[in-house]
């Protein structure tokens, strides 16, 4: 009887609704360098700028590093340093698309690079940063 009930459901009873939708976010992570002509206010306000552009497009700021400026590897636009920094996200992956493009058009930005973060590179910074803050803990004295 059980049975039966189970061959009705399957061949009578409608279905739910397959979403074709894919909610899937992924981590990234983004380092660009700033050209090294900007004062701190225009590098904040740029940092700022592409921030808020991922927590628009629905994406969650997990991390920021500002590395500061630093000499390239080889000149790139005639310039030999270049302000570092890093945001580690997630989002979708549509975002990064927006995102690039916006690298490609604001002149401020002299290179970038995006990945997508597996297991192990995710392990890896949260392990990475656990130990810069022990290091920073342990260097800072003690008022007392």
């Amino acid at each position: 009887m059980a049975f039966d009930r189970l061959v009705f459901r399957r061949i009578f009873l409608p279905l739910p609704p397959i979403s074709t939708e894919r909610h899937m976010t992924n981590r990234y992570e983004t380092v660009f360098i700033l050209t090294p002509v900007l004062s701190d206010d225009q590098t904040k306000e740029t940092v700022k700028k592409f921030k808020d552009l991922i927590k628009a497009g629905s994406g969650k700021v997990r991390h920021e590093e500002n590395w500061g400026m630093r000499k390239l590897a080889y000149p790139i636009q005639k310039k030999s340093t270049g302000f570092y920094h890093l945001i580690e996200f997630e989002s979708e992956p549509e975002l990064v698309a927006k995102l690039e493009t916006e690298y490609r058009r604001d002149e401020r930005v002299i290179r970038f690079l995006t990945i997508v973060m597996d297991k192990h590179h995710v392990a890896f910074s949260e392990r990475r940063r656990s130990k810069a803050t022990a290091k920073k803990d342990s260097v800072e004295p003690s008022n007392a």
